[in-house]
């Protein structure tokens, strides 16, 4: 039990002391561009998905009208 209690206060030792945090201005940014990435993969997977969608509803009233 001591060394896992060792193993927390090094960890807290090592984000106090030894972690170089990035600066709020650049947290702003990254998160716009992960914002920005996230919205335009949505979109492009809402797009395939409805594509494939139409595609197969497409197939599948073909070959139905096939079969009658």
């Amino acid at each position: 039990m001591s060394g896992f209690i060792n193993y927390l206060k090094g960890s807290i030792e090592e984000f106090r002391n030894h972690v170089e945090w990035p600066k709020w201005s650049d947290l702003q940014s990254s998160t716009t561009v992960v914002a920005i990435a996230s919205v335009i993969l949505a979109i492009f997977c809402f797009g395939v998905d409805w594509s494939f969608a139409k595609s197969l509803q497409n197939i599948y009233s073909f070959l139905i009208g096939i079969k009658s």
